[in-house]
């Protein structure tokens, strides 16, 4: 099963992979240095601006990504210059983010008093990192593209490697300070954009002024997908700061019990970019039992994947979190169960996001992950322990995403071939620093 879906990989994937396993593992390392460096209340905030800088930040910048690599690709292919793509990818994520930036100048009292412990520094690192991201996912749009998968492989490299040196630099200097961790984040993506700035420097310029509309066309509704898909996988630690905010421990723990648990999220990454093309090729062709049996294989191995993964998470977790991360004692073997189980269903929901993709209905994936999302919000406010509150939350949004995903593709299947042309074939992977 895994051949078949390898085989649908573009050339140059196995660069991508190995830039993303660095950037997975540099993860770990942050956060598990971090853990054995920072009080529990410091790694509390590190904790929530890592949830926020990957919600916001994957959320609304991946979509441009995306769309930049779809239009330079289809542009390439033509023989005609990426600039014009480039140049309204970073004016489209430039106004993305002025304007996060300015509701967070604007709430920046709030925020630090309520999410940093009135730490005004960390939300001036908040700021750095999404920049930070914004303009490592419009870079890797165009080097996606135009193919170039070496040097978007060594983009993710240089940010995964550099972050592992500079956070062994401060555990191994006695750096106590949460907001040197929370730097990491924003240096190491853009010395990674410089160090693989060449190509698209060559890309600037040329062609005529591109229109907006082939970039903006579905670009909102992957980017409503896009953050509420992360709002459901990430905020859980954000909420546990917000529901009770003198509860450091809790929220320090379920950032390492949570990075522990999505293992599998990292490895169905290195398939996700295969995947959608296989499957529009199958819909655009009307191979309806073509269609079917690669997504119930795509869905077998995130099955296979997430039951290995809880196994695992069940058994050794609570001991990982204390040895890897020196997380407080406070999650237990139920704890990673419910964590498990929400990892496993927010898999089902990837993969069936990718089939509604593949039949071009973006506004049922926005609707699934939209009713999810309300899902998670009646879940949260059930009357139990803080931790199991965000616990339910996660899982019975995942759950009831997956769920809405698979009644609308069994209403809907093509019974014919559509008229949409399937997706190019762009390296885009769906997690790329985040747990």
């Amino acid at each position: 099963m895994i051949r078949r879906l390898l085989s649908l990989v573009p050339p140059g994937t196995v660069a991508v992979g190995a830039g993303l396993a660095l950037l997975g593992l540099a993860s770990y390392v942050h956060l598990a240095v971090a853990g054995h460096s920072l009080t529990e209340a410091d790694y509390s905030s590190l904790s929530v601006l890592w949830s926020i800088v990957f919600t916001l930040g994957i959320g609304l910048f991946m979509p441009v990504e995306q769309e930049v690599a779809r239009l330079v690709a289809a542009r390439h292919s033509q023989g005609l210059p990426p600039g014009p793509v480039l140049a309204r990818g970073a004016v489209l994520a430039a106004g993305l983010l002025a304007a996060m930036v300015a509701l967070i100048i604007a709430f920046r009292g709030m925020l630090a008093d309520r999410l940093f412990d009135g730490d005004g520094t960390m939300v001036t690192v908040l700021i750095g990192s999404l920049a930070g991201l914004a303009v490592a996912h419009t870079t890797r749009g165009v080097l996606s593209g135009l193919q170039l998968f070496p040097w978007y492989g060594t983009q993710l490299g240089i940010d995964g490697g550099l972050r592992i040196v500079l956070v062994a630099v401060l555990g191994l200097t006695g750096v106590t300070n949460p907001v040197w961790f929370g730097a990491v984040l924003v240096v190491a993506p853009v010395a990674g954009v410089i160090l693989t700035a060449p190509p698209v420097l060559r890309a600037i310029g040329g062609g005529t002024p591109l229109a907006w509309a082939p970039l903006l066309r579905g670009l909102g509704l992957l980017i409503v997908s896009s953050l509420l898909a992360q709002v459901v996988v990430n905020i859980g630690v954000i909420n546990v700061k917000v529901l009770d905010p003198s509860d450091v421990a809790t929220a320090g723990a379920l950032l390492s019990a949570l990075v522990l648990v999505r293992i599998p999220l990292f490895v169905f990454a290195s398939l996700q970019a295969s995947l959608l093309p296989g499957l529009a090729t199958t819909a655009t062709t009307g191979d309806l039992a073509g269609f079917h049996s690669l997504l119930r294989r795509a869905l077998g191995i995130v099955t296979a994947l997430g039951l290995t993964g809880a196994v695992g998470a069940v058994l050794l977790g609570p001991w990982l979190v204390q040895t890897l991360f020196d997380a407080p004692g406070v999650l237990g073997h139920g704890d990673f169960a419910w964590l498990a189980v929400a990892t496993l269903a927010y898999l089902w929901a990837m993969v069936l996001g990718q089939a509604l993709l593949a039949l071009d209905r973006h506004r049922a994936q926005a609707l699934a992950w939209a009713v999810g999302v309300a899902a998670l919000i009646v879940a949260t406010l059930a009357p139990v322990t803080t931790a199991l509150r965000v616990e339910l939350g996660y899982a019975v949004g995942s759950v009831v995403v997956a769920a809405t995903m698979a009644v609308l593709l069994r209403n809907r299947t093509p019974r014919s071939a559509p008229t949409h042309t399937p997706p190019l074939e762009a390296v885009t992977p769906g997690v790329t620093g985040g747990p």
